[in-house]
């Protein structure tokens, strides 16, 4: 179990909410310039999809002093390493690699970086699951994170949250701590809210040793609202109840853990029949 809180990451390239971010405790900021393939993986999706640009790299560095910068570069292409290397110039402190699919793929990144930053690998292909043994057992990178999104669609399932309910996050978790390897999994909503609420999710980050998590675009969302003092203040409040949560998991009863399983398992049943409803009448 992670006896310690999660380590929060928050994507943006807005200077003012990377502040807030920062003031309120988020461990990393994180730049996105992910676009090669993912809409084509995840068409019609409500998912990040962030447009972040180089640019944002350098202009969210200039404003962390306290959080680090983490910058989740494209799936490897002809221009990987031209890219990777500025991500590096502009400031990043780890860089994630999404999408692949194979140790070779791994190696290639890992010769790019050549230790001059940290690096996460994103899990988040079939293939990636299929060969995990393989590259655990090269090794090289400093950390591992669990892409539901794009998995639970590689295994043509209906939510992401399948992957925790059916086993297969605890597998892949078990196989992370074998090795040493710190990962986390995911992503999470604010107290009380999510398709399934956030409160699971996390009492399942504390059983399986987790000690990363996204905060969702929930904790910030500017579509709705662009007054700066609302955002820190409903930011910092999501995470003050989280941690509150937090401090809570080890003081109560095993029971309490084993019951949220059966929760967890209930509630992704609720919601998948919920999503192949609305689809049957669609």
């Amino acid at each position: 179990m992670n006896k310690g809180f999660l380590d929060f990451m928050f994507i943006t390239n807005n200077l003012e909410i990377a502040k807030v971010a920062q003031d309120t405790g988020v461990k990393r900021v994180w730049v996105d310039l992910e676009i090669l393939g993912k809409e084509q993986r995840q068409p019609g999706m409500n998912t990040v999809k962030s447009g972040h640009t180089l640019e944002d790299v350098s202009a969210i560095r200039s404003v962390l002093t306290k959080s680090e910068l983490l910058v989740r570069v494209n799936s490897l292409y002809e221009d990987s390493e031209q890219e990777i290397n500025e991500v590096i110039d502009r400031g990043a402190d780890m860089i994630m690699l999404p999408y692949f699919k194979t140790v070779d793929d791994v190696d290639r990144f890992l010769k790019i970086v050549r230790g001059r930053v940290k690096t996460t690998l994103l899990f988040e292909s079939k293939e990636s699951v299929e060969n995990i043994d393989v590259i655990l057992s090269h090794g090289g990178f400093d950390e591992a994170h669990i892409g539901l999104n794009d998995l639970h669609l590689s295994y043509g399932m209906t939510f992401m949250f399948e992957l925790l309910s059916n086993g297969m996050v605890e597998a892949i978790c078990n196989k992370f701590k074998a090795v040493g390897i710190p990962y986390g999994f995911g992503g999470i909503a604010k107290i009380g809210e999510g398709l399934l609420p956030a409160e699971k999710v996390i009492a399942e980050h504390y059983r399986l040793g987790s000690t990363r998590a996204i905060l969702s675009r929930s904790f910030c969302d500017t579509q709705f609202n662009n007054d700066f003092n609302i955002w820190k203040r409903e930011f910092q409040l999501g995470v003050n109840q989280i941690r509150l949560y937090e401090s809570l998991l080890p003081m109560l009863p095993e029971s309490y853990i084993q019951e949220n399983i059966d929760d967890v398992k209930k509630g992704v049943d609720k919601v998948v029949e919920i999503i192949k409803t609305r689809g049957n009448a669609n």
